[in-house]
């Protein structure tokens, strides 16, 4: 089926972490079980990186819908000086 994918831009600024809620990703692709999306990071944060929140440091490289519901996954700004501001989409 189709899938269906809507972001809300987040701005971070040097050294700031947001937790990503169902207000940023909601995905659906037309089944009972949204669950069990999976989203896949194909551009990295310049500034930062995607990150499980029971991993922190370490980038990950996906995440599920359920992740996103539990509030299990962040964008952490990386502190680098000159990078003010980066925004996720």
């Amino acid at each position: 089926g189709d899938i269906v994918l809507l972001t809300k831009p987040v701005t971070l600024t040097e050294g700031d972490r947001v937790t990503l809620t169902t207000d940023v990703p909601v995905a659906t692709d037309g089944t009972s079980k949204p669950e069990k999306l999976l989203y896949a990071v194909s551009l990295p944060p310049v500034h930062g990186q995607i990150e499980h929140i029971n991993y922190p440091g370490v980038p990950i490289s996906s995440y599920s819908q359920l992740d996103v519901v539990a509030q299990k996954v962040s964008d952490v700004h990386d502190n680098s000086h000159g990078a003010s501001k980066e925004t996720l989409r």
